[in-house]
């Protein structure tokens, strides 16, 4: 046999060769690509703080999300319907503050447990790992100047936080609204005497301080008058995480946005520093300390 004939052979017999492994390789990719849909199907859970979940509907997009958890041991599963029925389907006159990303309604829940009920605006979204993430960090906060979040629910498009409900309403209102009106509390306020701005104070020093003295430290980046909410007993908590991110191992988290609000935002924060440490928080807190004093 030539070497012009082996030649030939060889490439026929490379050519058949490679045209099955081709063919093999298609088959696969056919086959991996059937199956595929099945396990992007939708899951719809519900989730407790002890991680359990409900049997997953296959009948749903795989866009689609509903889930709630609650971090709270006495609060019962809470359903999209319930949080409509008990805002009134979120009515305007159930509205009792205007948070970062979203209005805060007062709700009474079917077993008589007053809550607040944030629902946020669409821009406010990121992913679900994320959101789902942030919301079991911020459920595991545990401080009397913090106010607690209860759980949450998500339902397509909606993703809607359940809160403590805090009486006193905001510091911002206890501060600069306090002409006599009627007999309504939200509308007539007295001063605060020296004695509850001292109060004040002490406690949100504590809370920032429990923020920040985490494993994994926290900082709020949105100290403000209208992010502290007063109990019943002037008690001050500190409200409103909208804005809030861990920190890494170093202490600082880069953001490609300024987060705050003007007049309470460090200098370096006009110079388009996106740095933020946890002296952020702490010159907010200076800002808001001579607030409380003055009263401007």
């Amino acid at each position: 046999m030539n070497s012009t004939l082996q030649s030939i052979l060889a490439a026929t017999a490379s050519f058949f060769f490679i045209t099955l492994l081709f063919a093999f390789i298609c088959l696969l990719c056919k086959s991996s690509k059937t199956r595929s849909p099945r396990r992007r199907q939708h899951q719809q859970q519900t989730v407790n703080w002890n991680g359990n979940r409900t049997v997953p509907n296959p009948q749903l997009s795989s866009i689609t999300i509903d889930e709630s958890a609650t971090f709270d041991p006495n609060l019962n599963r809470i359903s999209m319907e319930e949080l409509k029925l008990a805002t009134k389907n979120f009515s305007a006159d159930l509205i009792v503050g205007d948070g970062s990303f979203g209005f805060v309604y007062k709700a009474s829940l079917s077993d008589g447990v007053i809550v607040a009920i944030k629902k946020l605006d669409t821009n406010a979204f990121q992913g679900f790992r994320e959101f789902r993430a942030e919301m079991e960090t911020l459920g595991k906060l545990q401080h009397p100047n913090i106010v607690r979040i209860l759980g949450y629910c998500v339902s397509g498009a909606d993703r809607v936080l359940i809160y403590e409900f805090i009486e006193k309403g905001n510091l911002d209102q206890w501060l600069h609204d306090t002409s006599p009106g009627n007999c309504n509390e939200q509308s007539s306020k007295l001063p605060l005497s020296w004695k509850t701005r001292i109060k004040v104070v002490k406690g949100l020093a504590n809370g920032l301080a429990y923020l920040h003295q985490l494993d994994t430290p926290i900082i709020h980046r949105d100290i403000k008058a209208t992010n502290v909410l007063l109990d019943s007993d002037f008690e001050a908590h500190i409200a409103d995480f909208g804005l809030a991110r861990a920190l890494d191992g170093s202490h600082s988290h880069v953001s490609t946005q300024v987060a705050g609000t003007m007049g309470y935002m460090p200098p370096e924060y006009r110079d388009g520093v996106t740095l933020a440490t946890v002296k952020a928080d702490v010159y907010s807190f200076g800002i808001l300390m001579i607030e409380i004093a003055t009263g401007e």
